[in-house]
C-alpha cells in the first residue's frame, strides 16, 4: 500500500509554500534523498527530497499551487512493500513537535518540552543565532518571532509554534545552533504557566484597590498606535510577491485574516491609503554620543564564505591591474531611447545588459579571457558558454550571481536575467545554482560612487573588471572643440598566469569598441 509523504517544517515559520516544479510524475521510481520537488517560500527555492525508495502513486498539487506544511505532498509506494494503515500518521515524524516529546524536562515541571530547531532548507545544517526577541519567563503566542538567526545565506526568524512561556534559552547570542537539536525550552499555555498567572492575579487583587488595575489599560490606550508589527509577517508567496512589485515592507501592513495573516486584499488597501503613518518613524532622537568603547564580531555567513575565497584567490593568483576610459555617451542615450519603450513591456532595461552582452562579443575574439587553469596550472580549461557574473551587494554581504550562456542570449534576456538575479540576492532567495560555473565577473562600483578599483578575482575565473561611475566630463570632438562626454573608468585585475598585459589591452579596446558604438554589436550578434 502507498503512504503519505507529509510537507515537512522547510523552517523560518513559513507554513507554506508553492510548487514550483515537479521533478518526478506519477509512477516514477525514486530513491531515498532523490529531490522529488522544488517548492518557493518567500526566502529561498528549496528542493524537497523523498525519504524512501519506492514509486510515486499521486502527486496531489500541480505546478503553481500552495502547498501547506505538515499536510501530504505526494503519496509513494514503498520499495519494500510495507504498507501504511494511516497514511498521514506514518510520516508525522518528519514534523518537528515529535522529538520535543522525547525531550521533556521533569526538572522544571512536567509541562516543559523543548523547541527543535528545524531544517532551515539549502542543507544548512547549523546557524548562528544573531538576538533572541524573547527573555527566559517571557509568554508567548503561536507565530511569535522567537530567535532570529543567521545561515550562510539569509537572516531568518524562527517562531514559537504553540502559545507558552519560555523556560530555558540553550544559546546566547553569538553562539552556534544546530539543526534538529533544542534551541528553547517552553511550557504550553494551560500547564503550571497558568498557575503563574493566577498568582500574578491574586498579587494584583492584595493591593485592595479597585483603581489599580484600569490604570495600566488607560495607558496602553493613549499609547500611539503600532507602525509594525512584531516579527514576521504571516502571508503566502503569491501575497508577498504582490507586496514586493508595490515596493512595500510586508511587516508593515496589517493582516486580516486568521493569526493576522497578510491577504492580497490588505497589500491593496495599504497601497491605496494614506502613506502618512510610515513617515511617523522619520523623526527619532538623536543617539547620546559614546567614546571610547570597542565591539567584536565574529565573520560569519556570507562575509566568512567571500573571507575565505578572497584569501585564496590573492594567495594563489598573480593578479595585475589594466584601467581605461569609455566614453559611454552614445550608450545612454540608446539605453534612455529604448528604457520606457521596454517599461511598457514589464522589462527594466539598465546599461549593464549591454555590458554583458558586448563582454561576450568580445569574449569570442580571445577566448583566453573566458579561461580557468587547475590549482597547480598545468592545464588551461576553456569554455564555450559565457556565464558571466555580476557582484550584487546585499543586507547579508557580497554575492555573485552569474547570468548563464550569455553568448546565446539577446540583450533583452538578458536584461530579464539581470532582473531576476538582483531581485533573488537581495531577497535571500538566490539558488545556488546562480552562483556556480561562473567564468568571469563584472563588479559594478559606480553604482555606490567609485571611479577607480583594483578588484579580486572571483576563482577560479581569471578576470574581473569593476565599472566607475559615469562622470559629465569636458572632452576634445573631432573638430577640436570641447565638449560635454559621459565618461566612466573601467578598471581589470587579470590572472598574470595565462593573461598578459597586451592581451587584457585588446581585449578591452575590443569591448570598447562595442560600447562607445552600441549599434556595432548588431552586425555581431548571433
Amino acid at each position: 500500500m502507498s503512504k503519505d509523504f507529509i510537507l515537512p517544517d522547510i523552517g523560518e515559520g513559513i507554513v507554506e509554500c508553492e510548487i514550483v516544479e515537479w521533478l518526478v510524475a506519477e509512477g516514477d521510481e525514486v530513491k531515498e534523498d532523490q529531490p522529488v520537488v522544488e517548492v518557493m517560500t518567500d526566502k529561498a527555492m528549496v528542493e524537497i527530497p523523498a525519504k524512501d525508495d519506492g514509486v510515486v502513486e499521486k502527486l496531489y498539487y500541480q505546478k503553481g499551487d500552495i502547498a501547506k506544511v505538515h499536510e501530504p505532498l505526494f503519496a509513494i509506494k514503498p520499495a519494500d512493500g510495507s504498507s501504511d494503515e494511516t497514511p498521514a500518521k506514518e510520516s508525522e515524524p518528519t514534523k518537528k513537535e515529535e522529538p520535543k516529546a522525547e525531550e521533556k524536562q521533569p526538572s522544571t515541571g512536567g509541562d516543559t518540552t523543548d523547541f527543535i530547531l528545524p531544517d532551515i532548507g539549502e542543507g544548512i545544517v547549523e546557524c548562528e543565532i544573531v538576538e533572541w526577541l524573547v527573555s527566559e519567563g517571557d509568554e508567548v503566542k503561536e507565530d511569535q518571532p522567537v530567535v532570529e538567526v543567521m545561515t550562510d545565506k539569509a537572516t531568518v526568524e524562527i517562531p514559537a509554534k504553540d502559545d507558552g512561556t519560555v523556560v530555558k534559552l540553550y544559546h546566547k547570542k553569538g553562539d552556534i545552533a544546530e539543526v534538529h537539536k533544542p534551541l528553547f525550552a517552553l511550557q504550553p499555555a494551560g500547564g503550571t504557566a497558568s498557575a503563574a498567572e493566577q498568582s500574578s492575579a491574586s498579587a494584583s487583587d492584595d493591593t485592595g484597590s479597585d483603581d489599580v488595575a484600569p490604570v495600566p489599560d488607560a495607558s496602553n490606550k493613549a499609547e500611539p498606535p503600532k507602525k509594525a508589527r512584531q516579527g514576521k509577517a504571516v502571508a503566502s508567496p503569491a501575497v508577498r510577491r504582490l507586496a514586493r512589485e508595490n515596493d512595500i515592507n510586508i511587516a508593515d501592513v496589517e493582516g486580516s485574516g486568521k493569526k493576522g495573516r497578510v491577504l492580497k486584499q490588505d497589500i491593496k488597501d495599504f497601497v491605496s491609503g494614506s502613506p502618512a503613518e510610515k513617515s511617523e518613524t522619520a523623526a527619532a532622537p538623536a543617539a547620546a554620543q559614546t567614546t571610547g568603547g570597542t565591539r567584536t564580531e565574529a565573520i560569519r555567513g556570507v562575509k566568512a564564505a567571500m573571507a575565505k575565497q578572497m584569501m585564496k584567490s590573492v594567495s594563489t593568483i598573480p593578479h595585475f591591474t589594466y584601467a581605461d576610459e569609455f566614453d559611454v555617451t552614445d550608450l545612454i542615450a540608446l539605453r534612455e531611447k529604448l528604457k520606457e519603450q521596454y517599461k511598457e513591456k514589464g522589462i527594466r532595461l539598465t546599461v549593464m545588459p549591454f555590458f554583458i552582452k558586448a563582454l561576450s562579443l568580445a569574449l569570442k575574439e580571445f577566448p583566453v579571457m573566458n579561461a580557468q587553469v587547475n590549482e597547480d596550472c598545468t592545464e588551461i580549461t576553456y569554455f564555450d558558454d559565457h556565464n558571466i557574473g555580476m557582484a550584487v551587494d546585499t543586507k547579508i554581504g557580497l554575492l555573485v550571481p552569474n547570468v548563464k550562456q550569455v553568448q546565446n542570449k539577446s540583450i533583452i534576456d538578458v536584461a530579464n536575467e539581470v532582473t531576476r538575479l538582483t531581485q533573488a540576492s537581495r531577497e535571500g532567495k538566490l539558488p545556488q545554482a546562480d552562483m556556480k560555473q561562473g567564468t568571469i565577473s563584472i563588479s559594478n562600483i559606480g553604482v555606490i560612487g567609485g571611479t577607480v578599483a583594483t578588484p579580486i578575482i572571483n576563482k577560479p575565473e581569471a578576470a574581473i573588471v569593476a565599472l566607475g561611475k559615469v562622470q559629465e566630463l569636458p572632452r576634445f570632438d573631432a573638430n577640436g572643440n570641447v565638449v560635454a562626454r559621459k565618461i566612466m573608468t573601467v578598471s581589470w585585475s587579470g590572472d598574470h598566469r595565462i593573461i598578459d598585459g597586451g592581451t587584457i589591452a585588446r581585449f578591452n579596446k575590443r569591448w570598447q569598441e562595442f560600447l562607445e558604438d552600441p549599434t556595432s554589436m548588431l552586425v555581431n550578434m548571433v
